[in-house]
């Protein structure tokens, strides 16, 4: 202690604290300032609070929130504790919705283009000059007979606003309305094996053997907070034996890191993985004998009623698919894939989910068809713990539409991602090939394109093109809330409110197998000059009035929303969100055939719909098979003779064999194999010699494939198992670094045969030695302050590859080089 410190001892301190206070007393200073506790409290301002429930739409998962609302002003985000499908929880993305409806970046009001595509020269308009001009514009295209050359890509096409463009476009005349979505490839084996061209759920919670082929069921995949929830259930809260998930990927993603057992796999051999494991429960009569003899078709040899003779499933897969011939293909061990098809037969109920890392190669159709059949052979379709065929959600029919002649003849001209008899392609046509098309006006001149819930110049390879493709189209509208990349090449932009403005249905995807619906209303006014985009599309039609007004007779989407919903009023099963015991008792008597009316009218369910939240289904009727196996056979085809037909058709149009017609598709298999589920070998764009690695872009639960890059809060948790926050970066294996001369940190190289970017090093032992990871959703050139000039974007590398057989874009099929920089 120094000589100015000052020296007081605690007799000292008590007699002076003591001293003070009563110079304060008499000199009444005290007294003068304090005041009653009631006038302290009546000089705070009244703040008007509320919850409000509503749905949370970042992504396709339809979880529940509530709305924390102060002075209108919404100040936090919550789960809904009713919703069935979040429970009260909520992820990243859900409470990070403040930071999308706050955004300094949003766009405020309509805006006109004044300079060139692509430049940022802009004026504001009002919303009545907008419409006018878009229904002129429009409208001169039904008068020249060419309604058919508008486009509407759809990135959200589920629920009403899907049902409301498709309206619009049959009204118009066009048959155009595309979605923008990411496909899912195991719909392509739904529709092949069961006749059903729609996504399957899964019911994990009471499976107890779940084998994953790249379902990243804890980083975004379908409803990342329900798959959490079933997550957390398996492993702590389910009584009986622990479920068993293994997670098969190339990665050691957050899924897999959490998985029972991880097995890495070359990429795009995911399909001759479940044929080995097939061989296995064939060769050692461990299938559902049952199951395959009455429910399937296709599994043994048999005759059809030309008396010719075919292979059968059985046959194929016992001559061609050893584990030692497999374990060559995917770098599954041999003794790792007999211990997995063991445990898969015999801890049951055991269920097979496949996603865009195993379908999206141009093998990937024939994958999908692999996956599902271990389904089929362990006969759990449809069944408790199995895949599940949902019930759509009983939305009101609507008004049919009474179309004009130039409407019908609109309509009669072929989409633009459907392949002509003179092209090879079976199915839709990838998004990344439609700019292709518009460049070259097949199957004719694109006049005008919508942009909804969609950005193709960011989420497509080759997005050069694709911008150039939209500055070839006379007019192109956006609906976006900011300027992202496709947008800036927008003639006219009407920019939509947020999810927290706006009443919208909130669709639960199909996972449970139960139809699920929330209710999105507004929290809060609108903060500037935007609309409803379902408001705008009738408010079109009213413009341009005849059969289009006719076929659109609600005031605003509220009324759309209403008038839908009154279906779920009046079917006698289902209930408007509740607490869980009480669901669960309601779920018990419906189940057993009784039905309680809940309320008297359609108004009081309206009240409590909106008030709790949503409505849900409550319970899956099992066993529906003449529902859930819509094929010729009208059982589970092993050997689809759907497939079958179809082919042989495309072959007879284009006026070729068949063989000539597989060729062209890039199928190698020949005869009856081609209808059955086999391994194609997957093929990769650049030479192995000078591209040794393995391109693996992946998905990050915060990024929502970029649509949230402009979020503060996701760019600050973006990368926390490497470290690395508002940037991109490349994973490497520490021993694929060091044959490099690569250090963690070091900036690299990635080049590919389309592309070149620039990127940090990360060195990540969970990933292979001939794979290299990128994330996907950064890499913006706009979309906002907080994503533009972050980081890289991977499309930049990735070329049109695809697998034409299902016209799924081949995301994992590039290859590429890495060096130092």
């Amino acid at each position: 202690m120094d000589e100015t410190t000052l020296k007081i001892e605690r007799r000292d301190f008590l007699k002076l604290l003591a001293g003070a206070a009563s110079g304060m007393m008499l000199s009444g200073y005290a007294f003068n300032k304090l005041a009653p506790v009631s006038q302290a409290y009546t000089d705070w301002p009244e703040r008007i609070e509320r919850w409000i429930p509503s749905v949370c739409l970042q992504c396709s998962g339809g979880c529940g929130l509530m709305a924390r609302v102060v002075d209108g002003n919404v100040v936090k985000l919550e789960g809904n504790p009713l919703h069935p499908v979040n429970r009260g929880r909520l992820c990243p993305l859900g409470h990070a919705g403040l930071q999308l409806v706050y955004n300094p970046d949003r766009i405020k009001m309509p805006m006109k283009r004044v300079g060139r595509k692509g430049s940022t020269q802009w004026v504001s308009i009002s919303w009545d000059e907008a419409i006018d001009l878009l229904a002129e514009r429009l409208g001169e295209l039904r008068e020249r007979g060419q309604p058919h050359s508008l486009i509407v890509f759809d990135g959200r096409p589920t629920g009403l606003m899907g049902a409301l463009w498709e309206r619009f476009c049959h009204a118009f005349g066009t048959p155009n309305h595309l979605s923008a979505d990411e496909p899912d490839g195991m719909r392509i084996a739904h529709r092949l094996m069961q006749g059903l061209d729609q996504l399957f759920g899964y019911d994990l919670e009471n499976a107890n053997y779940i084998l994953s082929f790249g379902c990243q069921l804890l980083d975004g995949w379908r409803s990342p907070v329900q798959l959490a929830r079933t997550y957390g259930y398996l492993r702590q809260e389910r009584p009986g034996p622990r479920a068993k998930f293994v997670q098969i990927e190339r990665r050691l993603s957050p899924t897999a890191a959490r998985s029972d057992e991880w097995i890495p796999i070359r990429p795009g051999t995911e399909g001759a993985l479940a044929l080995g494991i097939a061989y296995v429960l064939i060769r050692e009569e461990l299938y559902d004998r049952q199951f395959v003899e009455q429910h399937t078709f296709g599994f043994d040899d048999w005759t059809d009623a030309r008396g010719q003779r075919h292979k059968g499933f059985r046959r194929l897969v016992l001559e061609t698919y050893r584990p030692e011939n497999v374990s060559a293909i995917t770098g599954v061990p041999v003794d790792t894939l007999i211990r997995i098809a063991k445990q898969f037969a015999s801890t049951r109920p055991a269920v097979a989910i496949g996603s865009a890392e195993a379908t999206l190669h141009s093998n990937g159709a024939f994958n999908a068809l692999a996956i599902h059949a271990l389904n089929a052979l362990v006969g759990n379709i449809d069944l408790p713990g199995g895949v599940l065929i949902g019930e759509e959600i009983p939305f009101k029919r609507w008004p049919p539409i009474k179309s004009d002649a130039v409407a019908q003849e609109g309509r009669r001209r072929p989409r633009l991602d459907r392949a002509e008899a003179d092209a090879p392609w079976l199915d839709a046509l990838p998004l990344e090939a439609l700019g292709e098309r518009i460049l070259s006006g097949t199957p004719y001149e694109v006049q005008a394109v919508f942009l909804y819930e969609s950005n193709p110049v960011f989420s497509t390879p080759a997005t050069a093109r694709f911008a150039e493709a939209l500055e070839h189209v006379p007019l192109v509208v956006s609906f976006a809330s900011f300027m992202d990349e496709s947008t800036a090449y927008a003639d006219l932009i009407l920019p939509d409110h947020t999810y927290l403005e706006k009443w919208q249905d909130g669709p639960a995807p199909p996972l449970s197998g139960v139809p699920t619906l929330g209710v999105t209303q507004p929290v809060i006014q609108p903060l500037y000059e935007t609309k409803h985009t379902g408001d705008v599309i009738l408010a079109l039609a009213r413009r341009m009035g005849g059969t289009l007004a006719d076929a659109f007779p609600w005031a605003d989407f509220k009324e759309v929303l209403m008038f839908s919903v009154r279906g779920c009023y009046e079917v006698r099963y289902g209930r408007v969100f509740s607490e869980p015991f009480e669901g669960a008792f309601v779920r018990q008597l419906q189940e057993r055939g009784w039905w309680i009316p809940q309320f008297s009218s359609f108004e009081a369910f309206w009240k409590d719909l909106v008030k709790k939240g949503g409505w849900s289904g409550l319970f899956h009727e099992y066993g529906k098979w003449g529902h859930i196996f819509q094929t010729p056979s009208r059982k589970f085809e092993f050997y689809s003779q759907r497939l079958k037909a179809e082919l042989e058709a495309r072959a007879k149009r284009r006026g070729q064999p068949l063989e000539a017609l597989l060729e062209e598709l890039n199928i190698t298999a020949r005869g009856d194999d081609v209808f059955l589920p086999h391994y194609e070998p997957a093929q990769f764009a650049g030479d192995e010699s000078k591209y040794p690695f393995h391109l693996n872009p992946f998905h990050v639960l915060v990024l929502n494939s970029g649509s949230s890059a402009n979020l503060p809060w996701m760019q600050e948790i973006v990368g926390l198992h490497v470290h690395v926050k508002w940037d991109s970066w490349l994973e490497i294996h520490p021993e694929t670094a060091q044959k490099l001369g690569i250090a963690d940190g070091d900036w690299v190289w990635v080049e590919s045969p389309y592309g070149k970017v620039r990127v940090r090093a990360k060195l990540y032992p969970g990933t292979m030695p001939e794979v290299v990871n990128i994330p996907i959703g950064l890499g913006h050139t706009a979309s906002g302050r907080w994503a533009s000039g972050r980081g890289v974007n991977p499309y930049a590398l990735i070329g049109p590859a695809a697998d034409r057989l299902g016209g799924l874009p081949a995301r994992y099929a590039t290859r590429v080089k890495i060096s130092k920089a």
